[in-house]
């Protein structure tokens, strides 16, 4: 396990990290509901911008560097899990090379922390978060919902033959 992954583990333990999936999809939701907090405008960091990242591709994720050179262990995290499960093809933005977006991303999902992964257009949470839906199968189960078939099950069918 790398110490990225140890590492949300820890954070997924307690505190306000370990807030549930739901819990976060709640407060997304009261805040698109709301409006969100500030970003109007047309700039990358605006709503209606954010907006249509998110909703551009079915699995979309905000980190610090790109999949091929992550610039925090928690953005190295999702991507590594996200492997884990042969997801390949997602949106990722750096939100280092856009300050705009980088605030934006936190004011469209009331959510201060990046990472921050989106599944069909919805708010799922960060490292705690995606690490905890790998742990409980959750994460296999939202997949299917998008039409992606997690890697881990011909993994356990392979385990299965030995």
């Amino acid at each position: 396990m790398s110490v990225a992954l140890r590492a949300c583990l820890r954070l997924a333990g307690g505190g306000w990290a370990a807030r549930s999936w739901a819990g976060r999809r709640q407060l997304s939701q009261a805040a698109a509901e709301s409006g969100g907090a500030e970003g109007g405008g047309s700039g990358s960091g605006s709503r209606e911008a954010v907006e249509r990242l998110v909703r551009a591709h079915p699995v979309v994720v905000f980190m610090k560097g790109s999949p091929a050179q992550p610039l925090c262990g928690f953005s190295n995290a999702v991507v590594q899990i996200l492997r884990l499960h042969g997801v390949e093809d997602y949106r990722a933005h750096d939100v280092l090379q856009d300050p705009d977006l980088r605030q934006g991303i936190k004011n469209y999902s009331n959510w201060p922390t990046i990472p921050q992964v989106y599944l069909n257009g919805e708010f799922v949470g960060g490292c705690d978060i995606l690490l905890q839906m790998h742990q409980n199968g959750d994460l296999v189960e939202e997949l299917k919902k998008l039409g992606i078939r997690s890697a881990l099950l011909d993994a356990e069918k392979d385990q299965d033959k030995k």
